[in-house]
């Protein structure tokens, strides 16, 4: 029989399951240094992989919500759902599309904003993708998307 001491030891030992132990932080995370936003690149790269999954029938538009306005959320929808019709009329399964990153060129028109062209080629075809990012509170979010 174990002592009760042992047994407050074995029940504060971490656990070896696959799920992380959820920990309260009792400090805010840190701040970025100086108030950098963080790299606009990157998120126009996965955005631009995301909206061509989301036409694939791949991933749900509830996933981006966070990162795109209200209208681009409905515009996604839309052709979200108008993609799936298609898909069901022509019998043809949703499928994660195999994507490749082409090019992808942007710039700063003014500040605060950042528009670029991401290039995403599949097996079935190449699509551009222009996504135009306004900084909102210290993140990037997209305020329109087009799909070419």
């Amino acid at each position: 029989m174990s002592t009760p001491s042992a047994a407050a030891a074995a029940s504060a030992a971490p656990r070896r399951s696959g799920h992380r132990a959820l920990i309260p932080r009792s400090e805010p995370p840190p701040a970025r240094a100086s108030g950098v936003p963080p790299d606009p690149e990157a998120l126009l790269r996965d955005l631009a992989v995301c909206v061509v999954e989301i036409l694939g029938g791949a991933r749900d538009v509830e996933q981006l919500v966070r990162w795109v306005s209200e209208e681009v959320y409905r515009s996604l929808l839309t052709r979200a759902l108008l993609a799936r019709r298609r898909r069901e009329l022509s019998a043809a399964p949703a499928v994660r599309p195999a994507v490749r990153l082409g090019g992808m060129t942007s710039c700063t028109p003014a500040g605060g904003v950042v528009e670029g062209v991401v290039v995403v080629h599949s097996r079935a075809r190449s699509r551009a993708v222009a996504i135009r990012l306004e900084l909102l509170r210290g993140r990037w979010r997209a305020v329109a998307i087009h799909i070419l």
